[in-house]
């Protein structure tokens, strides 16, 4: 038998191979759905709503100028903000952004406060607020809102652990006052367009 016999036969089942192998593969399904970065279907219209309404909008608020707060948005206008955010009958009457930073080499953080009273007792909500490179303080919709609701104290504040909010403290600390705090996810402060 000559000897370029054996490599031959080596050849022709080594294509013969590839050739089987490649006539599978291309019987395999390739194509693939399209999802978003959410895992939602993009044909679904119903997602595509929940992911609008979950994109957050923001708007500015203030900004910071040589260490002083200058409010865009007028007080009166956050503060008929805070009582929709309440939506309990809460009449809120004091509006103040609020910087935090729990050491001087610490990044601050700002906070937009509502003052106010239901039914005669104290309530107070406050949403963090965004921080751009020229210092103007934006409310984002998806901030968080921390709520606090006294039973029987005065006035409440809120505690601070490296610049978040971590809970609260009754001024008076008599029996049986205390000041609850509730954290509710994103917000409704300004509606969207």
């Amino acid at each position: 038998m000559p000897s370029f016999v054996l490599p031959l036969r080596s050849c022709f089942r080594l294509a013969f191979g590839l050739l089987l192998t490649l006539s599978l593969l291309s019987g395999c399904e390739t194509s693939k759905n399209s999802f978003s970065e959410l895992g939602v279907d993009n044909d679904d219209p119903e997602a595509a709503e929940r992911r609008h309404k979950m994109e957050s909008s923001s708007k500015q608020v203030a900004r910071v100028t040589e260490g002083k707060v200058e409010y865009v948005v007028p007080r009166a206008q956050l503060a008929k903000g805070f009582i929709q955010q309440f939506a309990d009958g809460t009449v809120v009457d004091r509006v103040t952004i609020r910087k935090v930073q729990e050491a001087p080499s610490d990044p601050a953080t700002y906070y937009v406060v509502g003052l106010g009273l239901h039914n005669g007792m104290f309530q107070a909500m406050a949403i963090p607020l965004q921080t751009s490179s020229d210092n103007s303080l934006y409310l984002s919709s998806n901030a968080a809102r921390y709520i606090i609701t006294s039973v029987g104290c005065n006035n409440c504040f809120f505690n601070f652990e490296k610049n978040r909010i971590i809970g609260t403290t009754c001024e008076e600390n008599t029996g049986g006052s205390r000041c609850d705090l509730r954290v509710v996810d994103n917000n409704t402060f300004f509606p969207r367009p």
